[in-house]
């Protein structure tokens, strides 16, 4: 665990390592990376906006030879399929999932019920905006497919959700990753996405103490 924090931390200095070490092959470094972020649901810590963020401001300096439209569509095509994958693994170990220690702790059946009308209420577009909050962008597909959410519904979500998010994340940090005061403070950048990326889930979380009825004496 602290050489994963390590490694997210001081992200970019990691990846100067990988790009010098791997040479070409790093696409597929990368492209692993964000594949069993998105699609391997033990694993929902690994990281997502800041490696879009520094493998971006990594392709604006021509020193690491990186081609940011080739990192688009690798990190594209990796959200995509990770995502579409955890759908299936949701759809066909959802249940099974709910009675493992580790899974049963997020999802039973009456969650996946509760899922299931909620992906019904508001839509696939839940798919879409979870792609933006850590552990939420993990879960979500899984939990989708484990609801017996509509697929089509759930590709075309899945696709609009990791367009805007690779698009974002690699558009931030291709013309802002290499401002001087961004480079010489990027654990503090790291930490600010982070943030900026769990907020509504702790907004979220803090509405629904402020909103839970006293339980009856």
């Amino acid at each position: 665990m602290p050489q994963l924090i390590d490694f997210i931390l001081h992200i970019d200095e990691h990846l100067v390592t990988i790009v010098n070490q791997f040479g070409n092959s790093t696409y597929l470094v990368l492209f692993l990376m964000i594949f069993i972020e998105t699609g391997v649901v033990i694993l929902p810590f690994l990281p997502g906006d800041s490696l879009l963020f520094a493998a971006s401001a990594l392709a604006a300096n021509q020193a690491f030879n990186l081609n940011i439209w080739l990192l688009l569509a690798v990190f594209f095509a990796a959200a995509v399929l990770g995502d579409s994958v955890n759908y299936e693994i949701g759809k066909r170990v959802g249940l099974a999932a709910s009675n493992n220690s580790f899974f049963g702790r997020f999802l039973d059946q009456q969650k996946l019920n509760k899922a299931e009308a909620f992906f019904n209420k508001h839509g696939g577009k839940t798919i879409a905006i979870a792609r933006f909050m850590p552990f939420i962008r993990t879960f979500a597909p899984f939990i989708s497919g484990g609801s017996h959410m509509n697929y089509r519904k759930f590709i075309h979500y899945n696709v609009l959700g990791g367009f805007l998010w690779v698009a974002l994340c690699c558009t931030a940090g291709y013309f802002f990753g290499n401002i001087p005061v961004v480079q010489d403070n990027f654990s503090l950048v790291v930490l600010g996405i982070i943030g900026i990326s769990l907020l509504p889930i702790i907004v979220a979380y803090c509405r629904g103490r402020l909103n839970r009825k006293p339980e009856s004496l």
